[in-house]
């Protein structure tokens, strides 16, 4: 993928969780923390912004949700790290986004309440969802990054970021778990076609079960932009056709279908590719001056089919 965002990867996950619905599931499912239980739908709101800071712009990606909690605005900062390697600047990255979400939040607050005592800023709660290959190795608490902050204890700036990492993420734990996030963290996973293949299928069956109509419809547009994308060294282009036909099909069993789809579209490739291969053989032995009996033992081609290649080469 290299050192910047894949747009179509970055796109489907902000689609994916830019729905309401998907994202209280990813916290519940991901989150081992007790306030994770009070977030609802009706309490919390996607804030469509993005900060883009001039030193980040190629690899800015976000989403930013703010919940109201027992009367108190709590915000919860969304980077997408999608990139191959891991980003060490992370802790100081997610301040200088923080600093801006507070920046914005000032300027758009009355000075007369921001003036007030009681005046509090909403707590910024950060999280980094990666997907890399590699494995996070940049700190998670951001006094680790300063010189000598252990000297200084709580008299310097610090919090600690939740880290989301796809790849390290157990399989059995994502499959246990049965819901449209732990699909998209299963089919994302870097794994082998085959393996892809009996994950499409699992996860048809929780979509098909769990997943509202919305979020089928979003999970499907997932499924379009990035597997084109995983697939691009089989038969893409096939593979995309067949993607884009199925999409536009009805019924709950399209996702589960589609990995009997792929596995029939290799298959055919193979096919072809064999085929390709006899005829080359049957191509040389004819340019080698053998005959055609002895071409049809070797190759097991008709003998209707090898005159054909024949006159090819004649022409």
């Amino acid at each position: 993928m290299g050192d910047e965002i894949n747009n179509e990867h970055d796109l489907g996950y902000k689609s994916i969780l830019s729905n309401k619905k998907n994202f209280i599931e990813f916290m519940r499912s991901f989150v081992k923390k007790d306030w994770v239980d009070v977030i609802n739908e009706d309490n919390i709101v996607l804030i469509d912004k993005e900060f883009i800071l001039e030193d980040f712009k190629e690899e800015e990606a976000d989403l930013i949700y703010k919940a109201n909690i027992e009367g108190r605005d709590i915000i919860f900062y969304v980077l997408l790290e999608l990139q191959s390697k891991v980003d060490f600047r992370m802790p100081i990255r997610l301040l200088m986004y923080m600093t801006e979400i507070w920046r914005d939040e000032l300027n758009n607050t009355e000075n007369n309440l921001k003036k007030k005592k009681e005046y509090k800023l909403p707590a910024i709660i950060p999280i980094v969802l990666y997907n890399g290959k590699n494995n996070w190795t940049a700190v998670r608490n951001f006094k680790e990054i300063l010189s000598g902050h252990e000297l200084f204890e709580d008299n310097v700036v610090d919090f600690r970021y939740l880290l989301f990492d796809v790849n390290r993420m157990d399989k059995n734990e994502l499959i246990d778990i049965a819901n449209v996030i732990s699909s998209v963290f299963l089919l994302d996973q870097k794994v082998e076609i085959e393996e892809l293949v009996n994950r499409l299928k699992l996860v048809g069956k929780f979509i098909k079960s769990k997943a509202s109509k919305e979020q089928e419809k979003v999970f499907k547009g997932w499924i379009l932009n990035i597997l084109k994308k995983r697939l691009e060294d089989e038969n893409k282009e096939d593979i995309a056709k067949v993607l884009i036909q199925i999409s536009e099909k009805e019924g709950d069993d399209m996702i589960s279908n589609l990995g009997d789809t792929i596995i029939k579209g290799l298959e055919e490739r193979e096919k072809i590719g064999i085929e390709k291969g006899i005829e080359k053989i049957a191509v040389n032995m004819l340019k080698r001056g053998d005959s055609i009996e002895d071409i049809i033992e070797i190759t097991e081609l008709s003998y209707e089919r090898i005159v054909d290649i024949k006159n090819k080469l004649l022409n």
